[in-house]
């Protein structure tokens, strides 16, 4: 999923997140593993109100103001595809303004009634998903990939 030219687009708490998980950009990665590498080697957006610069992450840029139109224009001048991983919020609003083209979704075989937090899709517009991929990556774990459409 990262082997392609992309750029990545996070919310703050999706940055935070990654740069604890995986290590700031001035020392080696805390995970040895080369997704984590991968992951960090796209160009990245970073759109926040509360971060401030420069940002502790290899090729990123941090810009604030209204997600959707920043989305928005870089879908149209980016030369490469734009993947979010996380940023919940930040994804909600880019579905219900219809600029998500795919939705990825990974099934791990947990269930975590107690312990889960942030349903991932709670507060979302409904949306129709057609499945246009599906693999099973380790014999449990499945990757389903969607085209969604705004449910009228």
């Amino acid at each position: 999923m990262y082997g392609e030219g992309q750029r990545m687009v996070l919310g703050a708490n999706t940055y935070r997140q990654f740069v604890q998980a995986l290590g700031p950009s001035t020392e080696e990665s805390k995970v040895d593993d080369p997704v984590n590498t991968r992951m960090m080697s796209p160009p990245t957006t970073v759109v926040s109100t509360t971060l401030e610069g420069p940002l502790d992450w290899p090729d990123a840029t941090l810009v604030s103001g209204d997600a959707v139109d920043l989305v928005a224009r870089l879908k149209e001048e980016s030369e490469v595809p734009l993947r979010s991983n996380g940023s919940l919020s930040l994804n909600r609003a880019l579905m219900a303004a219809g600029l998500v083209d795919r939705v990825q979704v990974t099934i791990f075989p947990v269930i975590t009634g107690q312990t889960g937090l942030d349903p991932i899709f709670q507060g979302a517009a409904d949306f129709d998903l057609e499945l246009i991929e599906s693999r099973t990556l380790d014999g449990h774990t499945q990757e389903l990939t969607y085209r969604p459409t705004l449910h009228v």
